[in-house]
């Protein structure tokens, strides 16, 4: 059994956390605050408060073999996405311990800016388009600088499609009401379920992989209005109507890169029993018990 620290115990570390924990293996989770270190606690967790976007008062890190690092963008916090996701990256990893010998670092899809429908590979070119991207792509770059990361630390990088799961549905009271919504309505989605996230971090972690990164999505990329619309069908809801769009929002800027995403590496290389092969069985048992 092993020490395994994860920083960033959000919609994916947690669970990832019960695997391991499920598993046999002292799991230990950096959190922010008091009241989700107690969270952390009665889950089964050895909670540590601390920020990495002020190391200075984070205390010594325990003795950990591996280290999954998923970190996301709270839009609530003072600092800029730029400095939570590569300074923050770069200050924990001045804290890591001489025991760690695996790193895991979720980064997303959104380093590619392609916008053609293309598909996409490891080896396609990263020029992404947007904040999140561009920082996701620095942050990796800091990893893979050997100058950056002790020699005994091996570094994964996993670029993760669209993660979504129970909960984590978006617009659903829209669509239920069907009104109409204010994003794109054309692109290629690409998408992982949380759960077979899951799956393939444990892969990744218990096997030494034969690259330094991997593009995560299940391999079935949707258009989005088909997509959208298997949710209204399952909810019994209307037909899918979409409004003007704002040209700054979120959401239009992530839907000008599109593209669609390739996991054959990732697959050629782990033994993966997918749980949920493509969106349609997925979100038909996320919303089975939901109505219109």
């Amino acid at each position: 059994m092993a020490n395994r620290l994860i920083v960033g115990c959000g919609y994916l570390g947690q669970r990832v956390a019960q695997q391991w924990l499920a598993e046999g293996h002292q799991v230990y989770g950096l959190t922010r605050n008091a009241a989700n270190a107690e969270i952390l606690r009665q889950s089964g967790l050895e909670p540590l408060i601390g920020d990495v976007m002020e190391p200075e008062k984070i205390a010594l890190l325990p003795a950990v073999e591996q280290v999954l690092y998923s970190v996301g963008f709270d839009r609530s916090s003072s600092y800029s996405i730029e400095e939570v996701y590569i300074q923050g990256l770069q200050n924990l990893v001045a804290l890591l311990p001489q025991t760690c010998q695996r790193l895991i670092y979720i980064s997303s899809t959104g380093v590619y800016g392609q916008d053609d429908g293309s598909w996409v590979t490891e080896d396609s070119v990263t020029q992404p388009i947007r904040a999140g991207g561009k920082a996701c792509l620095a942050a990796e770059q800091h990893l893979l600088d050997p100058a950056n990361v002790p020699p005994e630390c091996k570094v994964t990088i996993l670029r993760l499609a669209g993660i979504y799961g129970p909960g984590r549905v978006p617009r659903l009271d829209l669509i239920k009401q069907g009104k109409p919504l204010a994003i794109p309505s054309e692109g290629w989605l690409n998408l992982i379920h949380v759960d077979d996230a899951v799956t393939i971090v444990d892969r990744v972690i218990k096997q030494t992989p034969q690259a330094s990164c991997y593009l995560v999505s299940d391999g079935c990329p949707v258009l989005r209005t088909d997509y959208l619309n298997e949710i209204a069908s399952l909810l019994r809801a209307p037909e899918i109507r979409f409004t003007e769009v704002d040209a700054q929002s979120p959401a239009t800027q992530r839907a000008a890169g599109t593209k669609r995403i390739s996991n054959q590496r990732l697959c050629s290389e782990f033994p993966i029993e997918w749980k949920y092969p493509s969106y349609k069985q997925a979100l038909a048992e996320i919303l089975k018990n939901a109505s219109a």
